[in-house]
């Protein structure tokens, strides 16, 4: 009865999903169905079948993604949901498979690494004709696990899942995170690879996005690499890559005209995945999101932000921020996002040029500069509330930043409180200066977060040896390789060391007077210039109108990682209402979430909020 009330209503159940699986009717797929680790070669995905967890139940789901599924809100809360969703009862029309890609890992060839621990469940075709890709992550071994178990625990699923939902409602381009479920079941993991491992709860979440095809994909056919000597699965079979090209093409770029027997097509889809991907980093870098792993594996080939692993969002700005604790080198910190997108956007070009000219393909490369700062600019004028543009805003903002890095002021928090200013009534600028020094951090909190590697004696002897070998040039050869030292960290620990003989002299009434110099400073330019642009835009309600622009571009939350630790805590304690709330209030970024979840930390956290 209730099953035919939703047909009548145009919504689906879990049995009745419309299913159209093209990839793997328009690719190729590995003839062996021996689910055993191995090189899967000649074949763009494996058959393979989820393996049943015990016991699972649902820690969170987000309506608003699998309504992307014509699931409404009475299937989620269906007793069947938790089984279907984490592969121990099968979905009817899915056809689980693994994907198999290549990847560049921190710029080294690594050959075959494939979905380990993800499955491709289907392609759904909702009512409004929108095709829609689903994958469980966790959900069992597959050919490309390698030694590994192919599960994953609530601890990376849940940080996954509330990131995913929380970059869409934030409007960053990304998959969507349908639901995530846990089980009964264990594994063993030593979180900090300190040699104490403990058993965790094996978790599956659903992914949904229209394709998770990724720069990687293409790497399959990468002739012998000349720093690894690595080649992919299936190097050599250019009819496999004009098959991959062909149907990237066709399902994800229909509007592009010719097909790829046609070099100019396949150059122009390729400057489309380049502006797409130049336009995702400049929206990572607005909000203070730092990937963490930016291996060619990890790129979409739809310009979404798709693997979420150690990612983090910068609190305090630094722009060298590393959010990966094995990034040692800083190779995917938050400054070098943008230029190792374009380095990914150039790999792919590599595997692309096995059909089409080089020449042609760098021609497009070219532009990367141009469309990412038109975006940033675009999107930083608006978390300022600049109406209008000017030649002299990269540079506004490029000493906003540098201020705020001198300042050790809180990323989110600081355009927050620049939103709130209004400079065409108040020429003082005393009073938003005293709210921004409280987003300072003080002489003894700065010291707390300059955590140097090396000691300062083994820091000179080490910067000895690179200049005695390299000149000093770090981009150059590196001395120190042989002993996993990479020359960026040595540099950036001296500086670190800098700093601190720099902070151990400093007393609080001279940190006070630095960040207020610098404060006052920044934002004399910055009313400067808005008195500009209201004169320019020459509305009645301009101040309104900025003001509008800035609350629709600077969040009042975003995933900072200890939120998301206290829902993790809690839910692997069988409690999940924190990870529910903390889901309810990053769909509304924008808005200051209800006072009984908002709760203001003290001074010393720099006023951000969190959710109790």
């Amino acid at each position: 009865m209730r099953y035919g009330r939703l047909r009548n209503l145009g919504m689906k159940t879990l049995e009745t999903l419309t299913f159209d699986n093209a990839a793997l009717r328009d690719l190729p797929v590995d003839t062996i169905t021996e689910n055993t680790p191995r090189q899967v070669k000649n074949a763009c995905f494996s058959k393979v079948q989820p393996t049943p967890l015990s016991g699972p139940s649902t820690v969170v789901y987000s309506s608003s993604a699998m309504s992307l599924l014509d699931l409404p809100e009475s299937e989620l809360q269906r007793q069947e949901f938790p089984g279907y969703l984490c592969g121990s009862k099968s979905i009817p029309g899915a056809d689980y498979a693994s994907h198999c890609y290549c990847g560049h890992q921190f710029g080294y060839f690594s050959g075959q690494l494939g979905d380990g621990a993800t499955m491709y469940v289907g392609e759904v075709i909702n009512n409004d004709s929108q095709r829609w890709e689903i994958q469980f992550k966790g959900a069992g071994k597959t050919p490309f696990s390698r030694t590994a178990d192919g599960r994953k625990v609530l601890r990376s699923s849940l940080r996954e899942f509330l990131c995913s939902e929380a970059m869409f409602h934030l409007g960053v381009p990304t998959t969507r995170a349908g639901s995530c479920v846990v089980s009964t079941d264990t594994v063993v993991r030593d979180i900090l690879y300190d040699g104490h491992p403990i058993n965790e709860k094996c978790t599956v979440i659903l992914r949904i996005a229209p394709t998770f095809i990724r720069f990687g994909s293409f790497e399959i056919f990468k002739t012998i690499d000349r720093a690894t000597s690595r080649v992919g699965p299936s190097v050599g079979k250019t009819d496999i890559l004009k098959q991959l090209l062909s149907y990237t093409k066709n399902r994800f770029y229909p509007d592009i005209a010719g097909d790829i027997e046609d070099e100019e097509t396949v150059v122009a889809m390729y400057r489309e995945i380049m502006e797409r991907t130049a336009l995702l980093v400049a929206h990572w870098q607005t909000v203070g999101f730092c990937h963490g792993v930016l291996n060619t594996d990890n790129m979409s080939i739809l310009g979404l932000t798709i693997d979420y692993g150690p990612y983090g969002f910068m609190e305090t700005f630094d722009p060298g921020f590393i959010c990966n604790g094995s990034d040692k080198g800083g190779r995917y910190s938050y400054e070098a996002q943008p230029a190792m997108c374009k380095w990914n956007v150039k790999k792919l070009g590599e595997m692309f040029a096995l059909v089409v000219s080089q020449q042609k393909l760098d021609e497009v490369l070219l532009s990367w500069e141009q469309v990412y700062d038109r975006e940033y600019n675009s999107l930083m004028r608006k978390k300022l509330g600049l109406l209008n543009e000017n030649l002299g805003d990269a540079d506004l903002f490029s000493k906003l930043f540098e201020t705020m890095r001198e300042t050790h002021s809180d990323f989110t928090t600081t355009f927050l409180l620049l939103q709130s200013a209004d400079f065409l009534e108040n020429a003082n600028l005393d009073g938003l200066v005293d709210q921004m020094l409280r987003n300072c951090l003080s002489v003894e909190e700065v010291k707390k977060t300059l955590k140097p590697t090396f000691s300062k004696s083994d820091c000179a002897a080490l910067l000895k040896v690179v200049h005695q070998f390299s000149g000093g040039n770090a981009g150059g050869f590196n001395p120190l390789a042989m002993y996993g030292i990479e020359v960026d960290s040595v540099l950036r620990d001296h500086q670190i060391h800098q700093d601190l003989d720099q902070y151990n002299k400093m007393t609080a009434e001279d940190r006070n007077k630095q960040c207020r110099d610098k404060w006052l400073e920044w934002l004399a330019l910055y009313k400067d210039r808005v008195d500009e642009d209201c004169q320019i835009s020459n509305l009645p309600n301009y101040k309104e109108a900025r003001i509008d622009v800035q609350k629709k571009s600077n969040p009042v939350v975003v995933p900072r990682n200890h939120i998301l630790q206290r829902a993790i805590d809690r839910a692997e304690l069988g409690d999940n209402s924190l990870a529910r709330r903390l889901l309810e209030v990053f769909e509304r970024p924008y808005e200051t979430p209800p006072e009984q979840w908002l709760a203001e930390r003290d001074v010393g956290d720099k006023g951000a909020c969190t959710v109790t």
